[in-house]
């Protein structure tokens, strides 16, 4: 991620005559400790006759001297360089045992030699005041330090003051602003007061435009910046000088460069020396500009980049208009928290305290977006096994036609608030709506917890506690008790009202529910009263007569919806007489004709809450909702609609909001055009991050990872008559054919979790066999624009794109949805890419999705049939998991979209890359550059070992992978080596650059596989030369911090991710002394990738 950036300096005197310049002591070339990388710098001075000294002051620090024999009317100093601004934690340091505190005392080595930077000027009242009024009570270092800077920051106002000299720390109190230098210069003698040594800094400040804007603070300098800056340096033992910025209250970081330290301002001027009494003009100039920028997440496209991006998509987006693709496109974007990265409803666990509201949050931006007279529905969503209640599923629906549904959102009750709702109110309700529905409300009945449930549970607690402290292990339960018995067991949960369509489908119906009791007992639970209701003591009805709801299938023609004013008006009657009441079951008849479902009512937390009965109509559901709308207006009560949705239906758009093991996931509705789409990726995106949710997600060393949630890209069309795949069966097999035969579409936009045992592997991942039976399955495919019947997909690949256990949800191509015979919710024409990760820009999303549409354009045109598919073999996890080979084999994929006519460029693809295979570092000896570079390597599952509540299987991480890539090798006297073994590089095709692989363990774990192999690290790569017998040079990397700084949080975001990483490689660190690389032991298997395991 780092950005190249070019300062431009220039100091300018002139005089209004020859004067004669006594000794000039320029100090403006960065100093030997400078953090940040200078790759070039350069000094020019005017006038040009002249004698220059380099030399280092008694603190290191560079500085020229300049002699001028002759007069002159000028004097111009011109700096020039280039800085490599890589980001750095200015926190990464370790303390001494006697320094973890503030105030601390240094030994008496450390005084000695600290002496002139504890030196302090005479004191004032002023100043001791001040100094009193710091609180010294001790508490850890860096704390202390981030309040005094902070606090310096406020209390002193900045001002540019172009007076020569410094304000003594009084002056500058007294007048409450400064200069940099005189803030600088406070915090100086403020930190000597309280016994820390502390020194001047003089130096450039660099500041660039930030790529996101800030949520909580300011966002930084609207353009880049630069100018000098002073700032002070505070001595830690054990970690150094470290730098404070009191003018911006931050630590110094890689923006500061510092030219001159020393215990005084005065040795830290930039240009110091005499010159004859004259007059003098002075200009100053200070600027600075990119000259290169790695891809970065953070802002992958320039301006003209993205606008060429949406130029193709808009040109692809008329060849699928020009050709009736009908193609639409959705996804299930996912999310993490940005304040609690290390939670573990953001790492592993679905459900959690925080996630509900971050939903609700961006749920709400969305709706009020896309459907502000939408349904809102907060439903049911998965419920797996283990878990004791469903997750939730925030639900919005509209209509395509553009017609509200719901008039007034007003009337949507806001889950964070109370309105007083209670039992009777949910009688209320209830009537309200059955009277607009043209029912008698006298059916209508209360519900209440069953008594004998929990007396028996309260029974079987310890005799020791009570129900409201029941002190059991299962928190969930505990709760339940409590709340139970805390409202009283004769309390009403809520109200019910038996509500059906008719068989006809003209009116609604109700009746009398006929139970065991005299009252409606609820079965125990936490979910809402809807779900709880004793179902199975209804009267009796064979299978045959039993009312089964089931909604149109969603490929059959619909006729338009009634207009909103139409169903609206339905709800404006209301009963008006009695109504024909069902006879009562005889004893063990058939009890076809009672109403089974119901209308629910439940005041919860005060608000109150409506279960909706299932409905096989979107009709009936509009109409239903309609009348709950019109009754929660004349009773002024805002409500909450959960239970079941409306039936699937093809004239309704919806959007969801759901929980994810780790993460959020938002089931974005599908766009039919380029401008949709590019709409819908971004806003959700920004709406995302305005909700404090991201895209980003790290491990504990620094790897970008993505949320780890999948991005899983949804193709087909409007319904499934329309989608492209079932028209053109041919158009999967192309899709299929042609990521098979370049792995690199597998591998560049994936997760880290790849290989057999991953949830989407490829085909020839899964089973061996898989590739031979797919051929013979592709054979039975019709020609592109024969008849094909739509269940011929499904049937032909339904037992092949699955994962080595057989599961169809788990593989690359999805087909889930496409035609399944199993439900109507399968068979709606969709294919779903699972291997997609999620990226971290909606940028890169749109340019993946670019890629999919100009593939999809041109496979309609020109199929793509391969006679055999290529049999990779071992190639697969050897040379295409390097970086170096899938960017190979991606730019085919480039070239022949370019020689179709869609200009796409692989820079649009170098974020991806850059993303996908972070830079670890990079090394230059005797005109040879190496490069390292995170390669992928597969995660397996293990086997099944026993654990409390079952049996359970790891995934091995321990491995990691790095590529290692050298140019300007001489193969026939150079070697790499790494830890000492040599390294197999494979020519790439171009005169000396060479690429390899390294594999090794990189933490030990007792569940991983060959636990008795230790970590291979750090990794000591050498550039040996093998006629000198000994390593001209190296580097090293290490997998966790070089100083066993163990993090104990995760990175909050790409700044501190990156300087994780950078901050263990170093430029330095060959194998001593002479000594012969060993011959390279060939891997027939793997000929690209040294498995150090094998040396183990």
């Amino acid at each position: 991620m780092s950005i190249h950036v070019a300062l431009h300096h220039v100091t300018h005197y002139r005089y209004d005559r020859p004067v004669t310049l006594g000794p000039q002591v320029v100090r403006l070339r960065p100093a030997p400790h400078s953090r940040t990388r200078i790759l070039s710098y350069s000094l020019n001075v005017t006038p040009g006759k002249h004698f220059i000294n380099w030399q280092q002051d008694p603190q290191s620090n560079f500085m020229a001297r300049f002699v001028f024999p002759e007069p002159t009317q000028e004097f111009r100093v011109e700096v020039d360089l280039i800085a490599e601004m890589a980001v750095f934690n200015p926190f990464d340091f370790f303390l001494e045992p006697h320094a973890k505190d503030i105030p601390f005392i240094y030994t008496p080595e450390e005084r000695r030699e600290l002496a002139p930077y504890l030196r302090c000027l005479p004191r004032s009242k002023l100043f001791n005041a001040y100094v009193d009024s710091i609180d010294k009570t001790p508490v850890p270092t860096n704390d202390f330090l981030v309040a005094l800077n902070q606090r310096l920051s406020r209390d002193i106002r900045y001002v540019i003051r172009m007076e020569p000299g410094v304000q003594t720390p009084n002056q500058t109190l007294q007048l409450g602003s400064g200069s940099c230098r005189d803030t600088a210069w406070l915090l100086v003698q403020l930190l000597r007061r309280l016994g820390l040594a502390a020194r001047f800094v003089s130096g450039y400040l660099i500041q660039l435009v930030a790529d996101v804007k800030s949520l909580d603070g300011p966002s930084g300098t609207d353009k880049d910046f630069t100018d000098l800056h002073a700032w002070c340096e505070v001595y830690l033992p054990g970690a150094g000088w470290v730098g404070l910025d009191p003018t911006s209250g931050l630590f110094a970081g890689e923006g500061h460069i510092p030219l001159a330290c020393s215990p005084d301002p005065s040795s830290a001027a930039p240009i110091s020396g005499a010159v004859d009494k004259c007059e003098c003009e002075f200009e100053h100039v200070m600027a600075v500009e990119r000259v290169w920028e790695a891809p970065r997440v953070t802002k992958p496209y320039e301006e003209d980049q993205w606008n060429r991006i949406i130029t193709l998509g808009k040109t692809i987006d008329e060849d699928l208009q020009r050709l009736d693709v009908r193609l639409t496109m959705g996804g299930e974007p996912t999310f993490v928290a940005i304040d609690d990265p290390d939670g573990a409803e953001w790492n592993t666990e679905a459900m959690g305290p925080t996630k509900r509201l971050l939903a609700g949050n961006l749920f709400h931006r969305l709706r009020r977006h896309y459907a502000p007279h939408g349904l809102m529905h907060f439903g049911q969503g998965k419920w797996y096994p283990g878990e004791q209640l469903p997750r939730w599923s925030l639900n919005c629906f509209w209509r395509k036609d553009g017609e509200p549904i719901w008039m007034d959102p007003e009337l949507y009750a806001d889950e964070s608030g109370g309105y007083g709702a209670d039992a009777c109110l949910a009688s209320k309700f209830l009537h309200g709506v059955a009277s607009r529905l043209r029912l008698n409300g006298k059916y209508i009945f209360p519900a209440y917890e069953d008594w004998l449930y929990y007396l028996w549970r309260e029974r079987r607690l310890p005799v020791n506690v009570t129900p409201e402290d029941a002190r059991l292990d299962d928190a969930m339960e505990r709760e339940r008790l409590r709340k139970v018995f805390d409202q009283q067991l004769s309390h009403v949960v809520g109200h019910v009202l038996p509500l059906a369509r008719s068989s006809d489908g003209t009116q609604w119906e109700t009746g009398l529910w006929y139970l065991r009791g005299e009252y409606c007992r609820l079965l125990p639970g936490d979910s809402p009263l809807g779900y709880r209701l004793p179902l199975d003591s209804q009267p009796w009805v064979a299978k045959a007569d039993y009312p089964y709801v089931h909604a149109f299938d969603p490929g059959q023609p619909f006729a338009p919806l009634p207009s909103s004013s139409q169903i609206r008006q339905q709800s404006q009657t209301t009963y008006t007489g009695p109504q024909y009441a069902p006879p009562a079951p005889g004893q063990g008849e058939s009890a076809a004709h009672i109403t089974r479902t119901a209308l629910c009512a439940e005041p919860r937390f005060g608000r109150l809450y409506l279960f909706m009965p299932p409905l096989r109509s979107a009709v009936d559901y509009l109409e239903l909702v309609a009348a709950i709308e019109a009754t929660a207006k004349v009773l002024g009560t805002p409500v909450v609609l959960e239970g079941y949705e409306p039936p699937l239906d093809p004239r309704l758009q919806h959007f969801r909001v759901t929980p994810d093991p780790g993460v959020i996931e938002v089931n974005i509705h599908p766009a039919a055009s380029w401008d949709e789409l590019s709409e819908r990726t971004t806003f959700l995106y920004e709406a995302a991050r305005l909700s404090r949710l991201s895209t980003e997600k790290f491990m504990v060393d620094g790897r970008h990872t993505g949320t780890g949630g999948g991005n899983h890209f949804v193709l087909g069309g409007a319904t499934p008559p329309d989608s492209p795949f079932l028209r053109r069966p041919d158009l999967l097999r192309s899709l299929i054919s042609y990521w098979h035969n370049h792995p690199s579409l597998s591998y560049l936009f994936s997760g880290l979790f790849i290989g057999p045992t991953s949830q989407a592997p490829r085909v020839d991942e899964a089973r061996n066999d898989s590739l031979y039976e797919l051929e013979i399955a592709f054979k039975q495919f019709p020609a592109a624009g024969m008849d094909c019947p739509p269940w011929l997909v499904d049937r032909l690949l339904r037992n092949l794109l699955v994962d080595i256990t057989g599961n169809t949800h788990r593989a690359e191509f999805c087909i889930d949805k496409l035609f399944s015979p199993d439900s109507s919710t399968g068979r709606l024409g969709l294919l779903e890419f699972r291997a997609f990760e999620m990226p971290p820009h909606a940028q890169m999303s749109l340019a993946q999705q670019l890629l999919l549409r100009a593939l999809i354009a041109r496979f309609w045109q020109h199929p793509y049939a391969p006679d055999r598919l290529a049999r990779w073999g071992t190639e697969l996890h050897d040379r295409f998991l390097l970086p170096h080979f899938v960017q190979q084999d991606f730019n085919d994929v480039i070239e022949e979209l370019r020689d179709f006519g869609y200009p796409v460029e692989s820079d649009w693809f170098a974020p991806h890359f850059e993303f996908r295979f972070p830079r670890c570092g990079d090394y230059h000896v005797k005109g040879m550059s190496l490069e390292l570079r995170h390669a992928l390597e597969p995660w397996h599952v293990m086997g099944e070992q026993g654990a409390p509540g079952g049996n359970v299987r790891y995934v091995d991480s321990s491995l990691e992978r790095i590529q290692v890539k050298v140019n300007g090798m001489a193969p026939d006297r150079y070697v790499l080596s790494c830890n000492g073994q040599t390294v197999p590089l494979q020519a790439t095709g171009q005169v000396g650059e060479f690429v390899a692989g390294v594999r090794f363990r990189a933490w030990q774990s007792p569940n991983c596989l060959h636990p008795t192999i230790g970590v291979q690290a750090p990794l000591v790569f050498d550039i040996v030369d093998t006629w000198m017998n000994r390593s001209i040079g190296g580097c090293q990397y290490h997998v966790s911090h070089p100083g066993g700084l163990s993090y104990e949080t995760l990175p909050i975001n790409a700044y501190e991710a990156e300087s994780r990483r950078l901050s263990r490689f170093f430029r330095v660190g060959h194998k001593p002394g002479s000594w012969q690389a060993p011959e390279p032991v060939p891997n027939m298997e793997h000929p690209f990738v040294l498995d150090l395991r094998k040396q183990a």
